[in-house]
């Protein structure tokens, strides 16, 4: 089984090396593989982890620092560059597109920020439910009772706000659709084709989620709704002053994509 971890990436000359060290040292989740079906064996195999880098044009170091990467085929690590910057959305997709291409073909695909605000070593829990069969789609939230640094109430309120406009529209119940930490199986990413350069990207994620359909084993190759699980992860925010780059005009653009995505797609 494969993973293909996707990191968008600007102006993170600081912190981005730092995480991806973090990741790499962190060691991949495992899953139960069945070898003999006459004779049922179960072992817990290590998956094989690709990490999608992407950096968005950035102008204080971090391109350099990627061109750096090994880009030998047996490196885990590929490196992909934006001649301009486009926003995080559109990295993403970068990303996502690299992950799902012929000869990648990763069963798996997580987002995840270069900014350290999320923990890599979150990634496992947050996989157990698609490992586990029970899941097709697994969306973090800072709200669920881990760690997490206590940071502005305003953008807590407006989170809240954001994440209940979002399930009236999905019917869902999600409680934080802004959380930066995502993943999805294979037949659910290609489903996805994302549309919004910046931030938008998280509502849009969701409310295409919450769309998204699959076919099972146990039910004859009917087509049923994606199954969403919600894992409660760390979060150790930052201020503005550490480089936070989201501002409140982004949280406007959200409700705008939580109804262009909901309604009118």
């Amino acid at each position: 089984m494969k993973l293909g971890v996707i990191i968008p990436v600007y102006n993170e000359a600081r912190l981005a090396p730092r995480l991806l060290e973090r990741l790499l040292q962190t060691p991949p989740p495992t899953f139960t593989l069945q070898t003999d079906e006459r004779r049922p064996q179960q072992h817990q195999t290590p998956i094989t982890r690709r990490v999608y880098l992407v950096d968005d044009a950035s102008t204080d170091g971090t391109r350099q620092w990627a061109q750096s990467l090994t880009s030998e085929p047996s490196s885990p690590v590929r490196v992909l560059l934006h001649d301009r910057n486009m926003g995080k959305g559109a990295a993403v997709r970068t990303g996502l597109a690299a992950a799902l291409a012929e000869g990648e073909a990763c069963d798996i695909v997580l987002i995840q920020d270069a900014d350290l605000e999320y923990d890599p070593a979150d990634h496992a829990r947050l996989l157990a439910p698609i490992l586990d069969g029970r899941a097709d789609a697994v969306v973090g939230t800072r709200f669920g009772g881990e760690a997490h640094r206590v940071l502005y109430y305003w953008h807590a309120v407006a989170n809240r706000a954001i994440s209940t406009f979002s399930n009236m529209l999905t019917n869902l119940n999600l409680s934080d659709i802004e959380c930066c930490l995502k993943a999805f199986t294979r037949e659910v990413a290609q489903q996805i084709t994302i549309e919004e350069p910046r931030f938008g990207i998280e509502p849009e994620l969701i409310a295409k989620l919450a769309r998204a359909t699959v076919r099972r084993d146990d039910h004859a190759g009917a087509l049923h709704r994606a199954r969403i699980f919600e894992v409660a992860v760390s979060y150790a925010g930052r201020t503005y002053a550490e480089g936070k780059k989201i501002t409140w005009r982004d949280g406007v653009s959200a409700l705008r994509c939580i109804v262009r995505y909901n309604l009118f797609r």
